[in-house]
């Protein structure tokens, strides 16, 4: 019997389904860790085949495809066999929208220390890692958890990469000749935009081991380096680069301090008539509420920090004497507060 995504039903099965939400995680985990959706091609395949492939037992593999199939990734055939739907295919590692890494990501061994101390986190409003592993949470991720740092690395890659495309597709830049990507990471949104605007010049600023792993387009030698200043340093502490328009894209999340420091920084180093764009996962007034809900309250257990409302994120922004020209959603989980700097 074909399996897909139950329609919704009774409170009382919502909320068992709900509490055993661990476990449907725990599979896409398991399905993304053994490679299933690699190994499984365009052709329907046995879970005997399968397991063959990716080397487990059959049945429990069946077991595994089964619970997952009744979400919507795989889909279990009238005659046994397995194929892949839209979901599935999102754990090939060589899809272009792939959330392989995104999945392993969210379901890394250090969530399930943290997830069950989430009433903690609400009680105190501060995060549960530090109580954890007796450090802050990207000290105990690069000193004590290497395989999970390289999982967060590859993940933030692949989301910068692919929200990048959305962010320049988006974006009229057609009347600046220069942009600056503040805490951009690698530069893959300065990279999407140059690509976009031949005349145009870009500049990098993020933490010098951060951009010391930049993309190699914007590096020496690099088919962007000619017209792109790599700037080593924290934007907390200030701006040092001048530019028509700033990209500030989700890192105003973690508390009030920073995302004031940053915001001041950019105006004064752009001065009156910069355009300020500030693009941010939001927690209302988007489609994706369940997803950035969540991520709202993993943030809260690793780093104490937030995701905004559109009434908070507005506030932020009108506090560092900015105007909002407008807002419109980038993709279904990201939005853009286009702002100037008045005169």
């Amino acid at each position: 019997m074909t399996t897909t995504e139950s329609p919704s039903c009774a409170p009382s099965m919502r909320l068992r389904e709900l509490v055993f939400g661990a476990a449907y995680a725990a599979a896409v985990r398991a399905a993304a860790r053994l490679g299933v959706a690699d190994a499984l091609g365009e052709s329907s395949m046995t879970a005997e085949e399968l397991a063959a492939s990716v080397k487990t037992e059959a049945g429990p593999l069946r077991r595994l495809l089964r619970a997952l199939s009744c979400h919507g990734v795989f889909v279990e055939n009238q005659d046994g066999t397995f194929a892949h739907t839209d979901m599935s295919r999102l754990l090939r590692e060589d899809d272009p929208q792939s959330l392989r890494y995104i999945s392993l990501w969210c379901t890394e061994p250090w969530t399930w220390d943290a997830w069950p101390r989430l009433d903690e986190a609400v009680r105190t409003g501060d995060n549960v890692v530090e109580g954890l592993y007796g450090k802050g949470f990207f000290d105990h991720l690069h000193e004590d958890a290497p395989e999970s740092a390289e999982v967060f690395n590859r993940a933030m890659t692949t989301s910068s990469e692919q929200s990048a495309r959305d962010v320049a597709a988006s974006l009229d830049l057609s009347g600046s000749s220069s942009v600056a990507d503040i805490g951009g990471g690698q530069g893959h949104v300065v990279v999407s935009l140059l690509e976009k605007y031949p005349a145009m010049r870009g500049a990098l600023l993020d933490l010098p081991h951060v951009v010391e792993n930049a993309d190699p387009r914007l590096c020496g030698g690099g088919a962007l380096a000619d017209r792109t200043r790599i700037v080593p340093g924290d934007c907390r502490a200030a701006v040092p680069v001048r530019a028509d328009v700033y990209i500030i894209k989700n890192i105003l999340e973690w508390d009030d301090d920073s995302t004031r420091r940053v915001l001041r920084n950019v105006t004064e180093a752009g001065g009156p008539g910069t355009r300020v764009v500030v693009i941010e996962n939001l927690v209302d007034d988007t489609p994706s509420m369940r997803f950035t809900t969540a991520m709202d309250l993993l943030l809260l257990l690793n780093v104490g920090g937030a995701k905004h409302t559109m009434q908070s994120m507005t506030e932020r922004l009108r506090d560092a004497g900015l105007v909002i020209d407008g807002v419109r959603p980038v993709n279904p989980y990201l939005h853009a507060f286009d702002c100037t700097v008045p005169g």
